[in-house]
């Protein structure tokens, strides 16, 4: 089971989730002179998002991407690419490099196969990952029971990016959607997961003893990925 970080409130939960990327990314900078950050859609990041976006940061030397997209264009209220340029690609952080996952491909996989390119030539590593989980335990676009889950999940395959499509049976994803996989995951420096409330904490919980090959929290674990938990029982 990985250490669950507990903080007193809202405001300081941001403020460390924050801080730990904004670290990363500095010293990344100071490294190579470049930074990858991978942030998370939903609604549980935004504040993170506010207090990333005024850190002292070489801003422009760093590319902005997302763990997982709906296969929507920015226009669409189901967008995280418009999310993100919402609350993290503002003030100081504006001159930051956006790097999306969707395109308007033909197919889903096809544009898959278009942001895999575009990350590999960024390098295929991220430096900055945040992650949020939903409540059947989902990370990134890594739903339970879908059809690319196990591809998804498979540790021995090279970083890249694959299409997931809706799920059956009232089952997630209700929207075709592009990820991030589990090696993308592997190789970060720093991958920040996110979590408020006290059900989300048994989700945790619950998975994280669960299967690897199935169930994505386990699969962080058994992988070895740098993985930190933040969490906060206050929802805001």
């Amino acid at each position: 089971m990985a250490e669950i970080e507990t903080l007193p409130d809202a405001a300081t939960w941001a403020d460390a989730c924050a801080a730990r990327l904004a670290e990363t990314l500095s010293a990344a900078l100071a490294g190579t002179g470049k930074a990858v950050f991978a942030g998370s859609g939903g609604s549980t990041p935004s504040p993170i998002y506010a207090r990333l976006a005024q850190a002292p940061l070489d801003w422009s030397n760093v590319v902005v991407t997302l763990i997982d997209e709906r296969y929507v264009p920015e226009s669409s209220p189901e967008s995280n690419a418009a999310l993100l340029k919402r609350t993290l690609l503002t003030g100081p952080a504006a001159t930051a490099r956006f790097l999306p996952l969707y395109s308007p491909a033909v197919t889903v996989d096809r544009a898959a196969a278009l942001a895999a390119h575009a990350l590999a030539g960024e390098g295929g590593h991220l430096d900055a990952v945040l992650l949020g989980m939903g409540e059947d335990g989902h990370i990134c676009s890594m739903f339970p029971e879908s059809p690319t889950l196990k591809t998804l999940l498979s540790p021995s395959l090279k970083p890249t990016v694959l299409g997931v499509p809706t799920g059956r049976d009232g089952r997630g994803p209700t929207l075709e959607r592009l990820s991030i996989n589990l090696p993308y995951l592997m190789g970060a420096g720093r991958v920040v997961l996110a979590l408020t409330g006290a059900a989300k904490r048994a989700v945790f919980e619950r998975e994280a003893a669960g299967d690897p090959n199935t169930q994505p929290i386990a699969a962080l674990l058994a992988n070895d990925v740098p993985l930190e938990v933040l969490w906060t029982e206050a929802a805001r």
